[in-house]
């Protein structure tokens, strides 16, 4: 009670909210989603290093942090893709103004930057590069040739550095636990991304490589050994949602059933964690049984995306239903009537004290979760 006694007013307020004060009201998905990408817009303005990139997070302890060269990177086929939605422009340039920071940055090699701009020691890391290369992938989709010298630039290195069996072992982050990491299929994604524009160049080759490495550590019931940013025998669902992401892009890109095979013991598994209101613990060990009592928002998120991914592969309701379960309560966690800091946004874990990203607003967590709403709006459209 001493440490809440001495927390500022919002930190308070929220903590009281969560602990006692339980879930909102179901804004729908509209509110919802505009309500996220306005917040995505206001953490790109505010930002403390104020070059055009996203604001990591925002903390109900120390405000606003600076820009988060790895997520800005994903968040702009987020921009785009609502920016298309609502035909709405500001967000396309929203996008190309990330994209111009993100090319001003490129290190010498090809590669970028671990955790936030203004973090040391600046080295290149796989994992960041590889999902500022799926931002980079997008630029030429939408603006064309003037983004591919960087998105190729990107690629090489991740082809030049990756060891002999698929696994990407030279170039960890700093800020994070050292070791192997299954999770980094989604930088495999990314190398996917980059071969739909340039398909000899053994893109497509090296992240099929990784996606393979990593099915070695797959179990029977789908559950990855070596999936987690510090703690792998209860791995957050975050990165769990990362690992089976970079599967089903294996299988968008191949066809090749095995993979799909692979993503449905993944998404199977985490089925079985899904409680019936929608909450997914924020931990699961090998069993695929929660060992924490919150929710990481953002994993929650992402399994959504997959699991709705899957479904219209598949038909398998399902995941249509365990999706929109799960949309559902991460919906019912955003607070619209807050101060602009706080409105949209999704919480690091529910509640806001948890262990993910303690009384803080990661910009990443509003990315998925606008991804994955705008996945249910448009499956509802179309069985209108």
């Amino acid at each position: 009670m001493y440490g809440l006694i001495r927390l500022p007013q919002d930190a308070k307020v929220e903590y009281l909210k969560d602990r006692i004060g339980g879930l909102a009201k179901d804004p729908g998905l509209k509110r919802a989603i505009d309500e996220a990408a306005r917040w995505l817009c206001r953490a790109q303005d505010n930002s403390l290093s104020q070059d055009g990139g996203v604001a990591s997070h925002y903390s109900l302890i120390n405000g606003w942090s600076a820009s988060y060269p790895e997520t800005t990177g994903y968040i702009i086929s987020t921009m785009l893709d609502y920016g298309k939605s609502q035909s709405h422009e500001e967000f396309r340039r929203r996008a190309k103004k990330m994209l111009d920071w993100l090319v001003s940055i490129q290190l010498e090699c090809g590669g970028f930057q671990g955790g936030l701009i203004d973090s040391k020691p600046v080295v290149p890391v796989t994992f960041n590069s590889g999902q500022i290369l799926l931002g980079l992938a997008c630029g030429v989709r939408e603006f064309g040739d003037e983004y591919l010298g960087p998105m190729r630039r990107a690629a090489d290195w991740l082809v030049e550095t990756q060891d002999p069996d698929g696994c990407w072992r030279k170039y960890p982050t700093p800020f994070a636990a050292p070791g192997e990491k299954a999770y980094e299929t989604h930088v495999a994604w990314a190398l996917l991304e980059a071969a739909r524009f340039e398909p000899g160049k053994g893109y497509a080759e090296s992240a099929l490589k990784n996606i393979r490495w990593a099915l070695g550590l797959q179990k029977e019931n789908g559950w990855f050994e070596k999936c987690c940013l510090a703690d792998p025998m209860q791995p957050l669902t975050h990165t769990l949602g990362y690992v089976l992401r970079g599967l089903i892009e294996g299988y968008r890109y191949t066809r090749d059933q095995r993979l799909l095979d692979a993503s449905r013991k993944t998404a199977d598994g985490l089925l079985t964690a899904l409680r019936e209101d929608g909450f997914i613990p924020g931990r699961l060990n090998q069993e695929w049984r929660g060992t924490a009592r919150w929710s990481c928002l953002t994993g929650s998120a992402q399994i959504s995306c997959c699991w709705l991914m899957l479904y219209e592969w598949t038909g398998n309701v399902r995941y249509r239903n365990a999706a929109f379960s799960a949309n559902g309560y991460v919906r019912r966690t955003l607070r619209l009537d807050a101060r602009c800091e706080m409105r949209g946004a999704i919480k690091g874990s529910l509640p806001i004290d948890a262990e993910y990203f303690s009384y803080e607003y990661p910009n990443w967590a509003t990315k998925f979760f606008i991804d994955a709403n705008l996945l249910e709006e448009n499956i509802k459209k179309q069985t209108v």
